[in-house]
């Protein structure tokens, strides 16, 4: 089967997709949430596969939702003779056309699923790689939610659950990316280890996953992620997108996707993110190491 923008592979019970936009970061565009859907259900079906893990190619895992050029490759979903169309927004954010079902189909699996976060594991970026069941990152990867600060809003919401009240506050509000020891630190990812280390790492605990027998490793997943769906999960998934599509229409918003479509996206975010110094922004010893590369 072919992909335009990612890798599938299955080897020793063990499916890997990788992300495979590496000259963009691994930023989402179309088809991307409908491929990863597509693979996720891929493994599903492979009676050999007892565990997924998810990655990207190049020097990120995915650095979010691209907007450059202004964003319009979304445009037929969300768009009516070239204006944004709210009724469009609306009716994709709250069916499962949108990106977050997609997304979601890490956490539907009943097949355990581990993200390998390095790099820049950003926006719409972080809302993926935080559906798995585990997260394992690199601990000079910045994971964060820029769109905080202008742009967008949490929409799968996994954010809140994972962080619990008051380090969501804190990051919602704020914006500001952790580092993976950082996010260990915050309880908002599983572990971070050296880059060198990562991919070994990665495969010796999908390793230790396939050694249990999958009924019981669908039973353990379903149990937990009920007692999430039971506060609320659902709810917040629905709100979250939609409140996104308003976010990224306010006048500011347009002023910045404008920026972007003028001068680059780094031009937009230097003004986004220049008075905070972190992201793109931030000094090289607080960004993430360009030599670590994925090579699928």
């Amino acid at each position: 089967m072919p992909y335009e923008t990612l890798l599938y592979d299955a080897q020793e019970q063990i499916a890997t997709i990788t992300l495979n936009r590496p000259e963009r970061l691994n930023t989402i565009v179309p088809p991307m949430p409908d491929e990863l859907e597509a693979a996720v259900h891929r493994a599903i079906a492979d009676a050999q596969v007892k565990v997924i893990v998810l990655r990207g190619a190049g020097r990120a895992f995915c650095a979010g939702f691209d907007l450059g050029g202004g964003f319009h490759h979304w445009d037929d979903a969300l768009t009516t003779d070239g204006q944004w169309d709210a009724g469009k927004d609306f009716a994709m954010a709250s069916s499962q056309a949108g990106p977050v079902p997609k997304f979601m189909s890490l956490w539907r699996s009943p097949k355990p699923v581990i993200a390998q976060v390095h790099g820049w594991c950003v926006g719409g970026g972080s809302d993926m790689a935080l559906c798995a069941d585990l997260v394992i990152a690199s601990e000079d990867a910045r994971i964060g939610t820029s769109y905080s600060r202008m742009w967008g809003c949490y929409l799968t919401g996994m954010w809140l659950y994972r962080l619990g009240l008051t380090k969501a506050k804190e990051y919602s509000l704020t914006g500001k990316p952790l580092s993976g020891l950082q996010a260990v630190e915050a309880g908002l990812i599983n572990a971070a280890v050296p880059f060198a280390r990562l991919e070994a790492e990665v495969a010796e605990r999908a390793r230790q996953l396939a050694a249990i027998p999958l009924s019981q490793l669908s039973a353990m997943k379903l149990i937990v992620n009920q007692a999430y769906e039971n506060m609320g999960l659902a709810s917040t998934q629905f709100l979250g997108p939609i409140l996104d599509g308003l976010m990224r229409n306010t006048p500011e918003a347009k002023e910045f996707i404008e920026l972007a479509e003028r001068e680059g996206v780094s031009g937009a975010v230097v003004q986004r993110d220049g008075p905070f110094g972190d992201y793109s922004q931030a000094p090289p010893e607080e960004r993430p190491d360009p030599a670590n590369v994925i090579v699928p």
